[in-house]
């Protein structure tokens, strides 16, 4: 069937036109403000991301997810809140389609002309269940447990939206292909370097979407509000994630014990939330792939994400508190997510590249075929140049790796290092029954966030000289003059408090 002129100009010409446009990438714009950030001006690092969130950004998803992760590390937590909680409304819209009107969701999974960046961002999944989390920490950081508890029932319920929708759009993405005689693996993505999504630690992993963290730091809050057969499936859950951790198996192991009379006396039970550099960036790679037209094959570029491991990701064994030496578990690493992520993504982001080739090299060839070659070059240059770069956008300033330690300690101060560098100490003061402590972590800047103590600490006639390091340790008082205490009463905003730290 022959293509009239009138059809195929206006083709041709949209071609050009959007060949034209040129957008910025995510990375480009909170390049200067994560660089800004590692070097200790965290507030010149937020401005710079404010600046991006006037007019029409005001609401936009990623870069509210940004600014409320810079804040959060300047410690500006309700400003924090307040960032995240815009991005939650729009993530909250996603989950109410993904449940009532999922396939108003699964339309993007069509092709577009311009490629992946031109279509809405939604989160990644792993983003979205961080979302919920960094709300329920900041809440911590402003001593309110009881609403940190609701997001971290928001988080579990995030979650299961998350596993249904993804089971759906699977099946759809895979009709769509079947209906476009595409296919959707990737084997035919010559030069793409598949061994960065087949690594051991990408395999490991049970989904691309719950972390170890979301789980553990929700056994710890509903430990500390007295609710211990909550805070099991918690601790158990981040143990299936991250399993043969001794810091992660001595939160279950011990939680029977800290929760009852046996409990520790005279101590604080604290958490140590030790976050290092940033998440990893999308970069771009351009392949070739054949695509089939009524004259042959021809061949056309097309722009691929890739997401390189990080050979020199951070790595924190211990931590010295005072004069003893805290083990930690590697709980969360964002770089491995982001590859299971992608690696779960691959095979419809190569659908879409398929679809979008077919159709530019059907209006390609046609244009060869009836306006004759210079028409089809410059249709060849504007196919060209409407193939813009991969999608890069991601939550460039959520921590690359996230370390967790526990330990009981007396009141107290205490000089502690995170890093392992002579001199490069900070000063905290333990105090309460359960104290969350983080921390992030730059090669040249550790920024200590407000301490956040609850409830406070059972009294005891006796307190053994040299306190326990773990849960595991904690045994009971000596009976010989101990006051036997009352059972332990639940925790709530009462008596809770963050404290500032310079």
């Amino acid at each position: 069937m022959r293509i009239s002129n009138f059809a195929v100009t206006p083709l041709v010409a949209a071609l050009v036109l959007t060949g034209c446009v040129t957008t910025p990438t995510h990375d480009s714009k909170v390049a200067a403000s994560l660089a800004v950030a590692k070097t200790g001006q965290i507030e010149d690092a937020i401005k710079q991301v404010e600046a991006q969130t006037q007019g029409k950004n005001e609401n936009d998803l990623l870069l509210n997810l940004e600014k409320g992760e810079l804040m959060r590390i300047g410690k500006r937590y309700q400003d924090s809140l307040n960032a995240l909680n815009v991005a939650d409304a729009k993530v909250k819209e996603w989950e109410e389609n993904a449940k009532s009107n999922p396939q108003k969701l699964m339309a993007q999974i069509g092709a577009t002309l311009m490629g992946d960046a031109s279509r809405d961002y939604e989160g990644q999944d792993y983003e979205k269940v961080m979302l919920t989390i960094r709300m329920a920490m900041n809440r911590i950081n402003l001593g309110d447990l009881d609403t940190a508890r609701v997001d971290i029932k928001r988080t579990h319920e995030r979650e299961a939206v998350i596993a249904e929708f993804r089971s759906k759009e699977t099946v759809a993405a895979e009709e769509e292909a079947k209906s476009k005689g595409v296919s959707t693996g990737n084997k035919e993505l010559n030069g793409y370097p598949v061994e960065t999504l087949n690594d051991p630690e990408v395999l490991k992993l049970k989904n691309g979407y719950q972390n170890a963290l979301s789980h553990y730091l929700s056994g710890f809050v509903y430990e500390a509000l007295n609710e211990p057969g909550l805070a099991a499936p918690g601790y158990r859950k981040a143990i299936e994630l991250r399993p043969e951790l001794p810091v992660l198996e001595e939160g279950l192991k011990g939680l029977d014990q800290r929760t009852s009379f046996r409990r520790k006396k005279g101590v604080t039970d604290v958490l140590f939330v030790v976050e290092a550099g940033n998440s990893p960036a999308r970069q771009s790679k351009k392949l070739t792939l054949p695509i089939p037209t009524g004259r042959g094959l021809i061949t056309m570029s097309l722009a691929f994400p890739v997401i390189y491991p990080d050979k020199d990701a951070p790595q924190i064994n211990t931590i010295q508190v005072g004069n003893q030496n805290l083990p930690t578990a590697l709980i969360t690493d964002f770089n491995v997510m982001a590859r299971r992520a992608l690696k779960d993504e691959l095979p419809g982001i190569y659908t879409r590249a398929a679809i979008r080739a077919a159709v530019k090299g059907v209006a390609q060839d046609q244009i060869n075929k009836n306006f004759g070659a210079l028409a089809g070059l410059a249709a060849n240059i504007a196919v060209a140049a409407t193939e813009s770069n991969a999608d890069d956008r991601l939550w460039r300033s959520l921590p690359e790796r996230v370390f967790v330690a526990r330990a009981f300690l007396p009141p107290g101060d205490y000089d502690v290092n995170f890093t392992g560098r002579p001199g490069e100490t900070s000063k905290i003061s333990v105090d309460g029954r359960y104290m969350v402590v983080p921390v992030r972590l730059y090669q040249n800047k550790t920024y200590l966030g407000d301490l956040a103590k609850f409830g406070t600490i059972t009294p005891v006639a006796q307190v053994e000289d040299k306190p326990a390091t773990t849960a595991q340790d904690a045994k009971p008082a000596a009976k010989k003059n101990v006051v036997k205490p009352k059972p332990a009463q639940g925790t709530t905003n009462t008596g809770a408090t963050a404290v500032k730290t310079n």
